[in-house]
């Protein structure tokens, strides 16, 4: 599946693409993740905690960097993710590109997003509106990486990893997908 997210950051296209190639900076800001190895510098290995509700997954995850187009401000990653109780994997190529606004700068980020195993039970809807809430806490997070001083910066980055989850992501993502099923069913009358 395709997942298209966009978000603005408050600094110069420089400082984002310095920031968006700094690894151990960029990935404990994606919600329960955890930078566990640096393997060189084009690859790593994470983890990533997700509960909803009564559903706790972990996943062992191989980063790697594809491509760094620096004149095109463009940056592909791909991602390979196993859940460690063997409930399902995942693959995904993550491309992001920048763009200069006038105060700061747009990161579109368009996934390719593979499933298999128990993860790929949970509907299309589903997945795209969790995708939106932690791509909105990941923005969050660079934002805030771009404007703290460097000490600041690296104290966030060194925070306990608390995991991705709660009733309320869960259940706001599922009220999305309610809301999509009865416009599609009020819109066909």
């Amino acid at each position: 599946m395709k997942l298209e997210n966009s978000f603005e950051v408050p600094a110069d296209p420089a400082a984002a693409w310095s920031l968006l190639l700094d690894m151990p900076r960029v990935i404990p800001c994606m919600p329960g993740a955890e930078l566990t190895e640096v393997v060189d510098d084009s690859n790593w290995k994470g983890k990533m905690s997700v509960k909803l509700g009564p559903i706790s997954l972990s996943f062992a995850t191989d980063v790697a960097l594809v491509e760094a187009d620096e004149a095109a401000r463009r940056v592909r990653l791909s991602a390979k993710a196993r859940e460690t109780r063997g409930r399902g994997s995942g693959q995904a190529t993550i491309e992001s590109t920048l763009s200069p606004l006038e105060q700061g700068t747009r990161i579109d980020i368009a996934t390719d997003l593979t499933l298999a195993g128990a993860l790929a039970q949970y509907g299309r809807g589903l997945v795209e509106d969790v995708s939106k809430e932690l791509v909105g806490r990941f923005a969050d997070c660079l934002s805030s990486q771009l404007t703290a001083t460097p000490e600041q910066a690296e104290a966030a980055a060194a925070a306990p990893v608390k995991p991705v989850g709660g009733l309320g992501l869960g259940l706001r993502a599922v009220g999305r997908s309610i809301g999509r099923f009865f416009r599609r069913l009020f819109g066909r009358s």
